[in-house]
């Protein structure tokens, strides 16, 4: 930096330099705009924020010595997010094979999964074939069947059937395992956005005791397996974002005082250079695209948010130009390594479906191959010879088969019982039930004294008291991104936003609350930032902190009641008719 930079930093702001009448105005409400004591202090620890040592006093309460103490606790970064994943995955283990049944949509996926390990396409089933792989016989023929949702989630799915057979514990295992890790991501995440072992530990906690997250990671459906690589990829460009900041604060040169201040050329000209964490966001972001199509809108949603990233730490390490500068120096690689990365994954995910490309006759036509395959040579006009032909055809057939798959998807109206508005959403108004039947006394668990029959219910249900806290944690959420600019806020905002707001483009479609599994460990984050903020800041004084403690943990032991209260009909154990009766809080439940 230099002497006249340093000067013009030390200086107050001119009058050029005072902040506009709408930011004037708008701190009579909170708003925290630029300021010129932010301005004085350590770049480098505006642009990485430090993790606070961990505090040794909890070990030695607990009778430990101060080496074992310290061990301890510098240990809870991985320690702590490990015993929340392993509770998380004991109750999403249990008894993972009861309903013994094809439940719900599992009718779709798990057969489909069978039949892309079995030919690497999916292929038509018999009416009665649910009944038939319940009774152990999965055989099936290799006539292809026409499917709506591409294949990396089936894939994925079918790696359980592999290892454990087709049956309900092999077509859930791997959702489990997913609905298992993405807990032990959202401790990582929530650790690395909010600076904050115990914040982040919350939000994975608030995860394993959802109910929504909780049945959906013991169902075979697709949108969980978009969750988890949704949520990987947010955790790629977290990660991808402090490495970056750190490079621009690496490059910053310190003044007199030993802090390092703003300096235009290295906001305006320093090159991030190899960013892997962004080519890895780019992969995850494919794979979530090859799962369900609305994993595209992520793509979008977090290209913008590395964008916007990227121009506040420029700006932020002095850059004049930050917009220029990133737009020059950062956004062509930005695409490079998401947009094409994740085009490719999906095309790459279609490959079982590019290589079984059968045989022809006059007689029977196209067999042993999946739908559409060769709709280019067969149905779609002039097509090229020789090695354009095995190039493009392939391409055209998919391209043809992806357009027939967004007029289905677009235009799907079927009337369906449990179908329900974006709107209704975030209070849970009509939760989906999975599976439903009532045995009678003495029969399937059901208590020999009942005095009438039980009920036996698995309810995609996000448990009642963390969604609903949830919508106020959206507000502050709200308030911290447009009044006091807090970039965490924005970010989980973004997430849940992509995530939601686009169903409601699609009213008329038939869709479900369980769709919205996919921003669920967002919801949880906003929940922990809000837990937080009642919790109170470090620095509080004790009284300030016992009362927000307090009420913290109140909260959070009441939504831990709300899990378990509803556990029964999340899992499809027996009870009482008159217990399901009291848990249907609501007529829009039932």
């Amino acid at each position: 930096m230099t002497s006249d930079t340093a000067t013009h930093a030390q200086q107050g702001p001119t009058a050029d330099e005072q902040p506009p009448p709408w930011q004037r105005r708008l701190r009579r409400f909170g708003y925290a705009g630029p300021s010129h004591a932010k301005a004085l202090s350590d770049v480098r620890e505006r642009l990485v924020p430090p993790f606070p040592e961990p505090g040794t006093r909890l070990w030695a309460a607990a009778g430990a010595g101060p080496r074992t103490a310290e061990l301890l606790a510098r240990s809870m970064g991985w320690l702590g997010p490990l015993l929340v994943a392993l509770f998380a995955g004991v109750i999403r283990f249990w008894n993972l094979g009861s309903p013994k049944a094809v439940i719900f949509d599992e009718t779709y996926y798990a057969k489909d999964a069978w039949a892309l390990w079995k030919y690497g396409y999916e292929v038509e089933w018999p009416k009665e074939a649910n009944d038939q792989i319940i009774g152990g016989n999965t055989a099936v023929g290799d006539a292809a069947s026409y499917v709506v949702h591409p294949p990396v989630g089936k894939w994925v799915i079918g790696i359980g059937e592999w290892l454990y057979g087709l049956n309900p514990f092999g077509w859930r295992f791997m959702v489990a395992v997913l609905g298992t890790l993405s807990v032990l991501m959202l401790c990582r995440i929530g650790r690395r956005l909010l600076r904050s072992t115990f914040l982040g530990c919350l939000a994975g906690a608030l995860l394993a005791v959802d109910g929504l997250h909780y049945v959906m990671s013991r169902t075979s459906l697709l949108d969980s397996v978009l969750m988890f690589f949704v949520l990987a990829a947010f955790g790629c460009v977290l990660v991808d974002r402090d490495k970056a900041r750190a490079r621009l604060a690496a490059a910053l040169t310190e003044g007199e005082d030993g802090v390092a201040l703003p300096d235009a050329a290295v906001g305006d000209r320093t090159q991030l250079g190899w960013r892997p964490w962004r080519i890895a966001a780019g992969v995850f972001l494919g794979l979530a695209f090859a799962t369900k199509w609305n994993g595209a809108v992520y793509l979008a949603a977090f290209g913008l948010l590395v964008v916007l990233w990227d121009v506040g730490a420029r700006r932020l390490a002095g850059a004049r130009h930050p917009w220029r500068s990133t737009l020059r120096r950062d956004v062509p690689w930005a695409f490079l390594s998401t947009v094409p990365v994740a085009v490719g994954v999906y095309i790459a995910s279609w490959t079982g479906w590019f290589v079984n490309s059968g045989t022809f006759s006059r007689t029977e036509g196209w067999r042993h191959s999946g739908f559409y395959r060769h709709y280019a040579e067969t149905e779609g006009g002039h097509s090229p010879d020789g090695f354009l032909a095995g190039l493009l055809n392939p391409l055209r057939s998919l391209w043809h088969y992806e357009k027939q798959v967004w007029e289905f998807n677009t235009t799907l109206s079927s009337p369906h019982t449990y179908q329900s508005n974006p709107w209704s959403w975030l209070v849970q108004s009509r939760p989906v039930s999975y599976f439903y039947e009532s045995p009678k006394a003495g029969q399937d668990g059901c208590p020999m004294d009942a005095t009438e029959k039980c009920a036996r219910e698995v309810l995609a249900l996000g448990t009642p008291l963390l969604w609903w806290t949830a919508c106020f944690a959206l507000l502050y959420l709200l308030y911290r991104w447009a009044l006091r600019r807090d970039w965490r806020a924005g970010a989980v905002l973004c997430a849940v936003a992509a995530g939601y707001l686009p169903w409601f483009m699609w009213q008329e479609r038939t869709i479900f609350v369980f769709y919205a599994v996919v921003f669920v460990p967002f919801l949880c984050l906003a929940v922990a930032m809000l837990l937080g903020a009642i919790l109170g800041r470090p620095g509080a004084s004790e009284r300030r902190r016992v009362v927000g403690a307090v009420g913290a943990g109140t909260l959070f032991l009441f939504i831990v009641w709300n899990f378990i209260y509803f556990f029964p009909i999340y899992t499809g154990q027996p009870i009482p008719m008159d217990a399901w009766r009291n848990r249907m809080w609501f007529d829009t439940w039932i």
